[in-house]
């Protein structure tokens, strides 16, 4: 339709419906936050609304135009890209006329389409200035492609027209007008394409205006691949309505086969030039592109500018960051290959293959592997990662998952040295032992076939390859426990890396981590603590750079589980706790977190006594989605929850635990400490007979352990056998090599049989050794369990009692004084009741305080704040009825509740 009044330059009618904002759909996103930005927009000068094709700029612009929240009613012109410079201005009169602006007769009309005088450009804004009413037009897809001149005209006009006219553009590039001086006066309001983005609310909001309810997963899923693009998420709503499974198709949704493709090809790709077209094409199979590399796939020299432009133009190209580095919309990338698979069939594969080796020569290793995959070089592929030392990448750090699905596809049997030791590490990855081990004995046939080059830097054997080898052998020592193996793998490791190049070797921190990791659990797994706590120690100092953040965790979990089985409760808790923090701030996802820190933690709550929290622990431990524990930790892991179940009162399921270890295979330690964990099982349920059986049936490792020794001692006590139990604990050494809960556990059983012999002075001295031993780590289960006689004789000696109360069973209390008073500790004589239990966390804090740590060391310690310390000390005082820490303390003790 066209107006019957004035006529353009050229003499043609004017199109009214450029005149005319576009209806609101009936289906709007209400977003009241970008509607007021627009209305404070327009008491200034300057308003622009700048974003790709279907970012919502004219549905925003058409919504806030009919709300009438402008000081006066917008008036509309919509831009062609056409349009000449007098055009422009006769279709900018027109719109003002219809909008009700009235301007003086002398500022005239232009009378030829290429261009107007200065003159006219002065009478007009003269003319707008003297308005009664700032005049507001929107000028709808004004963009780059207009002519210097109107944009020039037009900065003019805005200027000089002294607030009678206020502009909102819409445009999806920026225009020419000088924003940098709007900026610096504070007369330009800007929404730009991040602004204009949905937010996951959006998507719900528009999805339920489609009738349609989906899941939050199935919102962040729409998000994720829209970016949210205003018409991507349109477009797959309406697809969505005529899907039987709106979840699944948001799942399975490909773009190039949705309304998505033809919006982008029509509106992105068809609007550029052959040559920019071309460059689109070719870039889409890399996740990013770099100038330099535009010009690798395409053979021009334009990269650089053609990049710029299209990111200008918001033509779904963005900079990262600022850097040199773009990045293409993941939904315009998708098409874009699409359609590179059907107009140029087979280009594909060979300009994955040229983004890798340009990858590769700027030292952009993953991407450079990536893309080899991607093209099917695997050769190339694989040997980048052996090449640079990179195997580990496949192990560890946050690549790991991905490096590991791109080699997914390489086809069994891929010849090479360098293929074959990246499917041993990714089998080894996916806990494949068995597919590790045939991928290292291709390795091993290749290397036992290679003959020795001159040139060592082209030897496809030389070593780097022959270190990989050794690096994952020393690796699969673990799941193997095969200490032999590992040992001499990690020699030939430590050879090699005195070969190769220092600067490599300083890019790989995450190399020597690993091998002292796997070499410490692994002599741990063989039960040479002493060696395991010095290895991993030595693999925690080698941790700290990114990427170890994997190895770091697993060398705390190691050495935390070291240090347990050495009786050291505190260094124990505080490298589970370590080995947790690090998982945490690192994002390490939970199916690679192994639970042996939290293992831990569930051993050292048992050997205190706390069996809430032994529980609580161990059940977090098994539900570990990680890596399967080696068959060493799996024992350890069994032993723990046997006691822990058995202490609850399930000697049945206690059993269970133990014999679901499969026994074939196992070292002679520990068969021994299934066996020495059984023994206490059955003491516990009274079978004295069984717990020697059990013992006697599995042969004493070399040197009989110290562990057995005061089982076997425990269990002839109770059988009566008082002289046999003597003997018996002759084997257990009486120092420091001895972990202290069997040394404890020993003193103890001396104690028990001078008690039966009558020398109750010896009884005394063994159980004060027995308890001096115990406070430094706060042992407590080694006394529970060898039964009430220990409270008998500590009552014998109350000093005694009273200096090492919170390491013993308190004294059940005999007569409730309260209605709480069944919950609460025992009373001691002269003490008024407490009539309210502590609760676990302030029996924790005031723990803390009794080992004279400040509030702030007690908050590090239990990773709280020390407002929350000093919270829970001031609850502890007034169920205690005292004022300070020390009186808490001594009050406490003297209950019997630490």
């Amino acid at each position: 339709m066209t107006s019957t009044g004035h006529r353009a330059p050229t003499g043609d009618p004017m199109l009214t419906a450029r005149f005319a904002p576009p209806a609101v759909p009936k289906l709007l996103v209400h977003r009241p936050e970008l509607l007021g930005r627009l209305t404070a927009g327009a008491q200034g000068p300057l308003t622009l609304i700048n974003g790709p094709a279907g970012s919502g700029k004219t549905v925003l612009t058409a919504h806030w135009a009919a709300e009438g929240r402008a000081p006066r009613p917008p008036i509309w012109l919509t831009v062609e890209p056409d349009d000449a410079p007098g055009a422009f201005w006769a279709y900018v009169l027109e719109a003002l006329h219809r909008g009700g602006v009235g301007l003086p007769a002398e500022v005239g009309r232009p009378t030829r389409a290429e261009g107007v005088t200065r003159s006219f450009l002065v009478r007009l804004a003269d003319g707008l200035a003297a308005s009664a009413q700032p005049a507001v037009l929107v000028l709808d897809q004004f963009d780059t492609t207009q002519p210097p001149a109107t944009s020039e005209g037009l900065d003019f006009v805005l200027r000089h027209a002294a607030g009678g006219l206020r502009i909102v553009l819409t445009s999806r590039s920026d225009s020419l007008l000088p924003l940098h001086r709007y900026r610096a006066a504070g007369e330009i309001t800007e929404i730009r394409h991040a602004d204009l983005r949905f937010t996951d609310a959006d998507a719900e909001a528009l999805l339920s205006e489609h009738q349609l309810t989906v899941s939050p997963d199935g919102i962040r899923l729409l998000m994720e691949r829209t970016e949210g693009w205003a018409a991507g998420v349109r477009l797959c709503a309406l697809a969505m309505q005529r899907s039987a499974d709106p979840e699944a198709f948001l799942r399975q949704f490909a773009a190039d086969r949705t309304t998505i493709a033809d919006y982008l090809l029509t509106e992105v790709l068809d609007a550029q030039p052959p040559p920019t077209q071309d460059l689109l094409l070719r870039v889409c199979v890399t996740d990013r592109v770099h100038p330099d590399l535009a010009d690798a796939l395409t053979g021009r020299d334009d990269g650089a500018r053609t990049l710029a432009g299209l990111a200008r133009e918001n033509a779904f190209l963005e900079q990262i960051d600022a850097s040199a580095w773009y990045r293409l919309h993941p939904l315009f990338a998708e098409v874009l290959r699409a359609h590179l698979r059907q107009r140029r069939p087979g280009l594909e594969p060979r300009l994955h293959g040229r983004a890798a080796r340009w990858l590769a020569r700027t030292g952009r290793l993953t991407e450079a592997v990536l893309q080899g995959a991607a093209a099917g070089d695997w050769q190339f592929a694989a040997a980048q990662l052996v090449d640079n030392l990179a195997l580990g990448r496949l192990l560890t750090g946050l690549e790991a998952d991905q490096l590991g699905q791109a080699f997914a596809g390489m086809p069994t049997g891929t010849p090479g040295l360098a293929p074959a030791l990246v499917v041993a590490a990714a089998r080894l990855a996916a806990q494949d032992l068995p597919g590790c081990e045939a991928g290292l004995r291709r390795a091993d046939d290749v290397l036992a076939d290679a003959s020795p080059t001159d040139d060592p830097s082209s030897d496809p054997c030389g070593p780097a390859a022959r270190f990989g080898r050794a690096f994952l052998g020393v690796l699969v020592g673990r799941p193997a426990d095969d200490m032999t193996a590992t040992e001499r793998a990690a020699a030939e490791a430590d050879r090699l890396l005195r070969e190769l190049p220092p600067p490599l070797l300083a890019e790989r921190p995450e190399l020597r981590a690993l091998l002292l990791a796997h070499l410490g659990a692994v002599e741990l797994g063989a039960g040479r603590l002493d060696r395991a706590e010095s290895t991993l120690t030595a693999a925690v100092a080698a941790c700290g750079p990114p990427g170890t953040e994997f190895p770091l965790c697993g060398a705390l979990g190691s050495l935390a589980l070291t240090e347990l089985l050495l009786g050291r409760l505190r260094q124990a808790a505080e490298h589970a706790h370590a080995s947790l923090a690090v998982a945490e701030r690192s994002a390490l996802p939970a199916e690679r977190r192994a639970g042996t820190d939290h293992l831990v933690l569930a051993g050292v709550a048992f050997e205190r006594d706390d069996l809430p929290a032994a529980r609580h622990h161990l059940d977090l431990a098994t539900a570990a989605p990680g890596p399967h524990p080696d068959p060493a930790t799996a024992v350890r892991a069994a032993v723990i929850e046997a006691r822990i179940t058995a202490a609850e009162g399930d000697g049945d399921a206690a059993l269970a635990a133990l014999r679901a270890v499969d026994p074939a295979g196992l070292p002679a330690w520990a068969a021994d400490e299934l066996a020495v964990a059984e023994s206490a099982v059955h003491l516990a349920r009274g079978d004295a007979a069984a717990a020697l059986r059990v013992l006697d049936a599995v042969q004493a490792p070399d040197g009989d352990r110290p562990e057995r020794a005061a089982a076997r001692a425990r269990a002839l006590l109770a059988a009566g056998r008082d002289a046999d139990a003597a003997q018996a604990l002759a084997a257990v050494p009486a120092d420091d090599g001895v972990p202290t809960p069997v040394r404890a556990h020993a003193c103890l059983l001396h104690a028990r049989i001078a008690e039966a012999a009558g020398d109750s002075r010896e009884a005394h001295r063994r159980l004060g050794e027995a308890l001096a031993l115990a406070r430094p780590e706060e042992l407590r289960r080694v006394f529970v369990d060898c039964g009430p006689w220990v409270l008998r004789t500590l009552r014998q000696d109350p000093r005694v009692a009273r200096s090492h109360g919170r390491l013993t069973p308190p004294a059940p209390a005999r007569k409730a004084r309260t209605a709480r008073a069944p919950q609460a500790a025992p009373q001691a004589c002269g003490q008024p009741p407490v009539v309210e239990p502590l609760s676990a966390r302030e029996t924790e804090v005031l723990r803390k305080a009794a080992d004279l740590l400040s509030t702030e060391e007690i908050g590090a310690e239990l990773y709280v704040s020390a407002n929350t310390v000093k919270t829970h000390l001031k609850s502890v005082y007034r169920k205690l009825g005292v004022t300070r820490r020390s009186e808490a303390v001594h009050r406490a003790q003297d209950l019997g509740m630490l």
